[in-house]
Order: C-alpha cells, then sequence, then structure tokens
C-alpha cells in the first residue's frame, strides 16, 4: 500500500531544549567534544542512534524531554554549548579575513562525489571523502566562504561482515533521509528544490538537500524522486556501486547537476574545486554557461572558466582515473558537444590522452588538467609522480616544469583529537593550538607536558581501546554464530599494557595490508616475548568487487585464529569513522605499508600522531616529506621502512621491506617502549612521542592545507577571474583570439643558435654568454619568451637542475627573425654542465607559460 500523501513527524522539543535543534542539524557537533558529550549522556541512547543526533532527539520519550527540561544541570550544559556553538556562527574575524583583501569574499565551490563528516552520514568510501569532509570543517574555521557539493546516496557505501571463514560480505542499508542531520532545500512556496540533467533520451531530476558543517553548507543531489524512472531514482544509490554506465551517470549528476543546483540556489561561485577527476564535468558546463549567459565562443569561454577552475587529483595509480569509450560519451554528450559549438573530435580530443587516437577513452583526469589553470597533487612524492604520469599533456616540456603542483593533505584535528588529548593540549599549548594549529610556536609548548601526565593519558586511551575491540569481536562473533568458547575468549584478547599496532584503510592490495605477517614464525616470536607482548589490531573494507582485498582479510582472520596469535591480532570488521577514532586515539605505533610510490598521500597516521602515537612507515605518500624534513629533531619522530628504493619486482620488495618491518620491531620498537625507569614510564618512547607531535602537527592539518589552497589558489583564480570578465569579458576574448593566432603561427616558430663562447672549461661561478636567432614566424617578440635553460647533464646526457633565465631582444633581422642574447653568472657547482634555448608563447593574462603547450626548442648538437 502505497500513501496518498506524505508528511515528516519531528519530536515536540519543550522550548528550553529548542537550541538541541539547531545543535543536532548542523554537524559542528562532530568536532566540539562539549556538544558530543551533550548528546551522549545517555550512552546507550547514543549508540541506538548510530550517533545521531536528530535521530536520538526522535527516539527520547516526551517525558524524558519534559524531564530534562527541568534538570537544571543538562540546562547549563545546553545553555553552554549553544552560547559557544553561536559564538561560532557569528565570529566576525577570521582567518580568511585577515588573508584576503578589503572586501574580497569570493566563494569557493568545492565538488566531491564523497564527504566524510560523520558515521551517520554514509556517503563516503575512505580517505578521499574523509579529506574533503576534514576540508569543509577547516574551510568553516577558518572563515574561507565555500560551499560543498556532492550526491546523497540512498544506501551509501556498504556495511561489512564477515563469514566463518573471514571472507568479507557487504550488506546495504538504506539511509532515511528525514532522520539525518540534513535539510530538504526548497523553493518559495514550499516545494522541493530540483534541476534537471539530460540523459539519452530523458531528463533526470534529481532534488537538493543541504548538510550544514558549521558555516559551510553542503549541497547533495538526490534522484530517488517518483519523476525519474526506476533506472534513474538509482543514481544515487550507492557509492561507487555499478558498473562503467552508472558512474557514467553519477559523475554527469555530480558536476553538471551540481553545477546547475548552486545556479538553482541563487548562489555564484568565483572558483570551482575539482576534488578528483569524477567532478571534472562541471568544468563542461562553467564553460557552456558562460557562452550561453555572455555570447562566448567555446574558445573565449573556457579562458574564464580555466581561470575559476582548481584541481586536485589523488590517484598515482593509471588505472585509478575513470576512462569512459567513445561510444558511452557519444551517447551521453553528443547534444551537449554541438551545444558548445565543437565537432565530435574536437570534444573528445578535451578527455584523450592521446587526442589523434580515435580509440582512445575519455580520461576524466586528462579532462580536468585540460581544462583548469590550477591542478596539484596531495604530497610533495605525488607531486612528482603525478608530473611524471601526465607530462605527455604539455609536449616537449621537463617533467619538473610541467604545471601540476601539490598541496599536503591534513586532517582536521578537532575532529580526530581524543578528549584526554584534547584536554591536556589545552592545558599546556594554550587554547590557540585549536584555532591555530599551524602555528609552529605553540607545538614547541608540548615540551612543557610532564612525561607523567602524557603517558598516563595515552595509557588511558589504550585501555579504553582495548576495552572496545573486545566489545566489537564479541558482537561481531555472536552476530557470526560462532562457538560459545571463542565468544567467551573475545573478552581476553589483547593486553591493555601491550604494545599495540594498528592498521586500519582501505584494503587495497598495493597498501599491503599482510606484509607485517609475511614470516609468522619470525612475527610469533615478536608478538611473544616474555614480559615484553606485542599485539595488532587491523580494520579496513576491500571493494566489493576487489576479490584480491578480500583474501587478505581472510588470511588476517585465519593467522589471528592459531594459538601464537589468538589474542595478540583481532580483525574489526565494519571499519567507519567511529572505529577509527578508537584506533587513532589508543595505539601505540601506527602501521602503513603502500608499495612506493602508490600512496598518494594516506591521512590516518596524521590522526595517530595528533594523539600520540609513533609511525611506522614505508617512505610514500606525505611520510616521505614528513621524514626528511623532521631529520634534525633531537629524538626520532617514528621509523621510515627503507630509503624509498627500487626494486626489481614487487616480489623483492616485499621481501626486503617485510625483513626491515622485523628488524626494526625487534631491535627499535619493542625495546623502547618495554625501557622503563624505576617510576615505570618509558622515558625514551615519551621523547619519541613529543618529538613526532612537535615536528609533525604544525604540518599536518588541513587548517594549513586549506590555507595554501586558499594562497596559492582560491584567491589568485579568483583575481583572474575578475580581470577576465570585467568590460564585458574583454581580456577573456582577447587572450582567446591572442591564444588562437599564437597556435596558428607556431609551427613556424624555430631557434638558431648563433654563437656562444666555446669554453671547453668554465670556473664554478663563470659567466655563460649567448645569443640566437628565433623565427617568429608572424608573432612579435611581445607574444613569446625566450629562455636559457643551464643545468648540469646527467650521465643520460639530459639537463637536470634546470634553472632558466630571460633572454633580451636585441635587433630585428629582417623576415621574422628576432636576435636575442643573454649573460649569467652560473654554475655553482662544478661538474658538467650544459644549456639549451627555448621559446614559449608569453600573454601576461595566461595562469602559467605552460598553458597552451605549446614550446619550440633549439635543435640539440
Amino acid at each position: 500500500m502505497r500513501p496518498i500523501r506524505t508528511f515528516t513527524v519531528v519530536p515536540t522539543l519543550p522550548e528550553r531544549l529548542q537550541a538541541l535543534r539547531a545543535l543536532a542539524y548542523n554537524l559542528q557537533w562532530t568536532w566540539d567534544h562539549d556538544a558530543l558529550a551533550l548528546f551522549r549522556r545517555d550512552d546507550d541512547l547514543w549508540e541506538r542512534s548510530g550517533h545521531n543526533p536528530v535521530r536520538l532527539l526522535g527516539m527520547v520519550d516526551q517525558g524524558q524531554l519534559e524531564a530534562m527540561a527541568h534538570d537544571e544541570g543538562f540546562l547549563a550544559h545546553l545553555n553552554r554549548v549553544a552560547q559557544r556553538f553561536d559564538a561560532y556562527l557569528t565570529n566576525g574575524s577570521s582567518w580568511f579575513d585577515r588573508a584576503a583583501g578589503a572586501g574580497e569574499r569570493p566563494l569557493v565551490a568545492y565538488f566531491s562525489a564523497e564527504f566524510g563528516l560523520a558515521e551517520c552520514l554514509s556517503i563516503f568510501a575512505g580517505g578521499l571523502g574523509i579529506l574533503a569532509g576534514d576540508h569543509l570543517k577547516s574551510a568553516s574555521d577558518l572563515g574561507v566562504p565555500l560551499v560543498g557539493v556532492g550526491l546523497l546516496y540512498q544506501q551509501g557505501y556498504f556495511q561489512q561482515y564477515l563469514d566463518g571463514a573471514g571472507w568479507q560480505h557487504e550488506r546495504y542499508d538504506d539511509n532515511d533521509f528525514y532522520t539525518l542531520p540534513i535539510t530538504l532545500e526548497r523553493r518559495p512556496d514550499g516545494t522541493p528544490l530540483t534541476v534537471a540533467v539530460a540523459f539519452p533520451g530523458r531528463q533526470v531530476v534529481a532534488q537538493v538537500w543541504r548538510a550544514q558543517v558549521g558555516r559551510v553548507p553542503l549541497y547533495l543531489l538526490d534522484t530517488n524522486l517518483p519523476a525519474n524512472a526506476p533506472g534513474d531514482r538509482d543514481i544515487t544509490d550507492q557509492l561507487y556501486g555499478g558498473d562503467s554506465e552508472m558512474r557514467l551517470q553519477q559523475e554527469i549528476l555530480l558536476g553538471i547537476g551540481g553545477y546547475r543546483a548552486l545556479e538553482a540556489l541563487g548562489l555564484q561561485p568565483s572558483v570551482y574545486h575539482m576534488n578528483e577527476g569524477h567532478a571534472a564535468f562541471v568544468g563542461l558546463e562553467r564553460v557552456r554557461r558562460l557562452a550561453q549567459t555572455h555570447g562566448l565562443s567555446f574558445a573565449e569561454a573556457r579562458e574564464v572558466a580555466s581561470a575559476e577552475l582548481v584541481f586536485t587529483t589523488h590517484t598515482p595509480v593509471p588505472a585509478g582515473h575513470d576512462r569512459f569509450s567513445p561510444e558511452q560519451m557519444d551517447r551521453y554528450f553528443g547534444e551537449y558537444a554541438a551545444g558548445l559549438g565543437l565537432e565530435r573530435q574536437d570534444f573528445l580530443a578535451l578527455g584523450r590522452e592521446y587526442p589523434a587516437d580515435d580509440q582512445a577513452p575519455f580520461v576524466m583526469t586528462v579532462l580536468a588538467l585540460r581544462l583548469a589553470a590550477y591542478r596539484n597533487g596531495v604530497s610533495e612524492l605525488h607531486g612528482a609522480v603525478t608530473r611524471q604520469m601526465w607530462q605527455g599533456l604539455w609536449p616537449g616540456l621537463p617533467v619538473d616544469e610541467v604545471p601540476i603542483g601539490h598541496v599536503t593533505n591534513g586532517v582536521h584535528f578537532g575532529t580526530w583529537v581524543s578528549t584526554e588529548m584534547d584536554e591536556l593540549y589545552e592545558r599546556y599549548l594554550g587554547p590557540r593550538w585549536r584555532v591555530e594549529p599551524a602555528d609552529p610556536t605553540i607545538w614547541q609548548r608540548v615540551e612543557r607536558i610532564p612525561a607523567e601526565e602524557l603517558w598516563r593519558v595515552h595509557e588511558r586511551r589504550r585501555e579504553q581501546l582495548v576495552a572496545y575491540a573486545r566489545r566489537r569481536l564479541r558482537a561481531q562473533l555472536e552476530r557470526r554464530g560462532a562457538h560459545w568458547a571463542e565468544i567467551e575468549a573475545a573478552d581476553e584478547v589483547l593486553n591493555p599494557a601491550a604494545l599495540t599496532l594498528g592498521f586500519s584503510r582501505r584494503f587495497a592490495t598495493y597498501k599491503r595490508a599482510t606484509l607485517i605477517l609475511r614470516d609468522p614464525d619470525r612475527l610469533a616470536r615478536i608478538f611473544n616475548q616474555p614480559g615484553r607482548p606485542v599485539q595488532i589490531l587491523f580494520a579496513g573494507k576491500a571493494h566489493p568487487r576487489d576479490d584480491a582485498g578480500k583474501e587478505l582479510i581472510r588470511q588476517i582472520v585465519a593467522l589471528g585464529r592459531e594459538e601464537p596469535f589468538r589474542r595478540r591480532l583481532v580483525f574489526l570488521e565494519d571499519y567507519d569513522v567511529a572505529m577509527a577514532r578508537w584506533l587513532v586515539q589508543g595505539c601505540d605505533v601506527w602501521l602503513n605499508l603502500p608499495h612506493r610510490p602508490e600512496e598518494a598521500s594516506g591521512t590516518s597516521g596524521m590522526k595517530a600522531v595528533l594523539n600520540g602515537a609513533l609511525h611506522l612507515s614505508t617512505l610514500d605518500g606525505w611520510w616521505d616529506e614528513a621524514w626528511r624534513a623532521a631529520e634534525h629533531q633531537p629524538a626520532p619522530i617514528g621509523w621510515a621502512v627503507g630509503q624509498g628504493e627500487r626494486y626489481e619486482s614487487l616480489e623483492e620488495q616485499d621481501h626486503v621491506e617485510a625483513d626491515i618491518v622485523y628488524d626494526l620491531l625487534e631491535r627499535d620498537v619493542v625495546p623502547t617502549y618495554y625501557d622503563r625507569g624505576p617510576d615505570g614510564l618509558p622515558r625514551r618512547w615519551i621523547a619519541r612521542m613529543k618529538a613526532s607531535i612537535r615536528a609533525l602537527c604544525p604540518t599536518f592539518n588541513t587548517h594549513r592545507m586549506v590555507q595554501q589552497y586558499t594562497e596559492r589558489y582560491y584567491l589568485p583564480a579568483a583575481r583572474r577571474s575578475a580581470i577576465l570578465t570585467a568590460g564585458e569579458m574583454a581580456r577573456a576574448r582577447a587572450l582567446a583570439a591572442w591564444r588562437a593566432r599564437v597556435h596558428d603561427g607556431w609551427p613556424a616558430v624555430r631557434v638558431e643558435l648563433l654563437d656562444a663562447e666555446p669554453r671547453v672549461e668554465l670556473p664554478v661561478g663563470g659567466e655563460v654568454r649567448a645569443s640566437a636567432r628565433v623565427q617568429l614566424g608572424g608573432l612579435s617578440p611581445d607574444d613569446v619568451a625566450v629562455e636559457l635553460c643551464l643545468g648540469r647533464v646527467d650521465p643520460h646526457g639530459e639537463l637536470v637542475d634546470v634553472e632558466t633565465t630571460t633572454m633580451q631582444p636585441v635587433d630585428g633581422e629582417g623576415d621574422g627573425y628576432q636576435r636575442y642574447e643573454v649573460s649569467i653568472a652560473a654554475c655553482h657547482k662544478s661538474g658538467l654542465h650544459g644549456f639549451s634555448i627555448r621559446v614559449l608563447p608569453a600573454h601576461p593574462d595566461l595562469a602559467t607559460p605552460f598553458q597552451p603547450g605549446l614550446i619550440a626548442w633549439a635543435p640539440s648538437e
């Protein structure tokens, strides 16, 4: 039976409790420990609500609500939280206000396929989503004018459970949107706000919901509407579910539908940030709308859109980038491309690595790289890997100059710090540690924390983690129908005082969850030394179609049942944000063992470091730069597995690096942990905890990260957009015309070396002189920059460590030739050096001289 009318039932709150509703519907409670404590006053109810304060309020008996309205202790707690919440929302002086120019408040739209904000809002799968959620939280704290755009999944990501053999299975539970901390956006007449997107032969309609993240709204699109066909209602059913066709539909909805949702809301962003290639279609829609509303050609509209687009890639593995067949793109974008004024081949070329290949797929990352003026990876190493991966999009350009930078990821400290560590930092670092975590002077005060207090706080968190793990293990064994003896034994697993290792993340094979299990006999000896016990907690999900990842989980579970590991190794199923907090707040050592360089950044270790854990990792992602940056600390900050070596095969790498892990545990980690003085304190270990916190916390937080995005990308992009769009888009039109003229004339551009002093030897710091003539092919000297590229010559005959110097035009020689000269003092180190000369397009409105993809080099000898 279907209803003929629907309505939403909401709890009736007494007048004195009305503030609870505002608190529940703003996800700021996820990083306010006092607000969390308010909702957790009935801990059993909090657990049954799924850590969802909106649902919790609906579960409370009306009589209990009336009693709470007369409970002076509860009211005092509520008023304290509500006053601080109101002060947070109305704070008129933020970091952004100080960093931006007077009156400068460009709106940034942040598009992502997933957002990890709270465990009750299942619209994320892993690190990408958690990073996006933390980005929004820090933007709110810093006052950055930003809105998020994503999809509201009916089922979200799956719930994990293991069978008796330890094999992962998936269960999908429907989200009840009307009991989540989200609000349906409505038009002035009260009807839901909707947008439509053209799909082959039909229109797909989506309604818009809002999740409020502090001061930042997150708008989420939902297609589960009666107006849509059954298949289209499922587009927003599961995150990363379905086949390639479903993925394409979701990404069209995210990029094009998300853009239209912002228009329908009356929002006009100045900057569009595409978090991973899933969101790249927003760039196309921005071009289309600019052309439509301002009468621009595709080329002119692209110049404006490019200035406004920021693209962040998180994937260093080629297979991780979405690719769609030409046939799929024809079906979904045939009419759309025509509306842009593009021929089929020109449209497909936007997303092809090799545009001339008619069978090449359309790659979302390529589309984003081609459209955006600002591009970055998510760690220093990942930036270098990304430049190498996509160098072919800038033919002839040295890999180090490929215009892809990096902004290293971070974590939102308020979300991930334990209550006990929060209070400890408050006491010894002062309150500024929460609002200015990127200030290194604050973290120098870690030395003030007495060793006894730091260790006791950490011990309490480990004890709580062990108690939590026992409860979770018992519950999962009961669900699995395990034998009663195995269930009873769950109450005795792990040791609250033992050295505890943690490994929790997606179970992708490159993350090597089982590397530490490679030699079980040796590991058993390490774990079971008399008086020096060691234990490990595993958690994580494999993708539903990743049988190799599921096999890793099965192996871990099987080993945990063997006698040497029965009380020392535990796998906790159904990893989520709540479990992640328990683990990062209670472990002693955080393990991260990916194949280098396949981990773009990683953030779980940053959360553990914040809570006093020490990191043990291969030199990949964020740990590569963290390890090098902290090499002069007075005490080690953790442990590095190897020095970033390359191996002939993955098998050899696994063999060597597993041995390194065992050696580190045997010779350093375990002895240092159990080296206790007369007072029972592991003082060398505590010194490392302090060194790690002091060195790493100022850098690896999302406040620093969002500040860098704002200073390097958001504000420059908004300023460039303002310049290009001023005066009826005059400079955008001029830039497009210039680019077309330069592109047409470029085939004739060539460089001829005229003379350079033929020195066989040159003293260090000696002067290099060179002159060349350049055939400009109808272009003017103002259209180009001619540069001398000087550097060392490596064993392969290539220039490295290159420094560029602009050569100056001196005389025109007729017939399109222009002479250039330079004289510089260079070569500050001895060895074989060399130089080359190149020509690049030059225009004051280009974001980078490499953007057009044009370059002419002098012929080599």
